[in-house]
């Protein structure tokens, strides 16, 4: 929503509802066009940038669905167009670290009350980790949300968005987990 205060034409994708609705709700959310659906499911778009946050090009368990999304976005880049998206380096194994006793957050939400926190890892079985999220409400209620994300090698990445039509401009630490994370910014080419 920054570029969009700026001016800048923003899309906002996400295949889950509840989440576009919580985006709705934040300041200056109508400044953006928000969709609901996939890279495989965009209406016709032209853009420059497109990028995916917070580890989101980790939840593409399969070959076929990470090529079918690095298509789906390709797509929709003006020729030249970037793909910016961060990931995690399996080599590092964050994973060792999604303990209780090392996320543990207590939070006092606004208008909600303290909201407690963690994350359990629940199983490694390479190159796919799962883990369990644990929320617990201000009204005692438990949540718990189960995800898997799949760790891809630098050339494995590199490789793939090369088959997508893509040329890997930069390979970057990610600013605020510097050594943990890639930043992978490519470059649409045109497709023969």
């Amino acid at each position: 929503m920054l570029l969009a205060a700026e001016g800048i034409d923003v899309v906002g994708l996400d295949p889950a509802g509840a989440s576009l609705d919580v985006a709705r709700g934040k300041p200056g959310a109508g400044r953006v066009r928000w969709l609901h659906g996939d890279a495989t499911t965009l209406p016709p778009l032209q853009v420059d940038l497109a990028t995916m946050t917070g580890n989101v090009a980790q939840v593409f368990l399969t070959d076929d669905d990470w090529a079918a999304t690095l298509g789906g976005v390709h797509a929709a880049l003006l020729p030249g167009g970037r793909l910016a998206f961060e990931t995690r380096d399996p080599a590092r194994r964050s994973w060792e670290r999604w303990t209780r006793e090392r996320t543990h957050r207590r939070s006092d939400v606004a208008g909600f009350g303290v909201v407690e926190t963690w994350t359990d890892l629940v199983d490694v079985s390479l190159p796919l980790v799962t883990f369990r999220g644990t929320f617990v409400l201000a009204d005692g209620r438990v949540l718990r949300s189960d995800s898997t994300l799949r760790f891809r090698e630098h050339d494995e990445l590199a490789a793939s968005l090369e088959t997508a039509g893509y040329v890997v401009e930069q390979v970057h630490d990610a600013p605020d987990r510097p050594g943990l994370e890639w930043v992978f910014v490519a470059r649409a080419v045109e497709r023969g």
